[in-house]
């Protein structure tokens, strides 16, 4: 449960740079929004594949 607690923190603390890119057309901002979605689409499949380990240990 913790992996979800820390994707929810990353998401979170994505959210100033999501502001700052469609608010203000801050480019450098929209930079890090698609380096940190890549980052959360990693976290994502690390959790997809604990969850499955888990499924079939069972």
């Amino acid at each position: 449960m913790s992996r979800f607690s820390d994707l929810k923190d990353f998401v979170d603390g994505m959210e100033r740079d999501f502001a700052q890119f469609y608010d203000k057309g801050n480019k450098a901002a929209g930079t890090r929004v698609r380096k940190g979605m890549q980052e959360l689409k990693k976290m994502a499949q690390d959790i997809r594949v604990e969850v499955q380990e888990k499924k079939n240990a069972m």
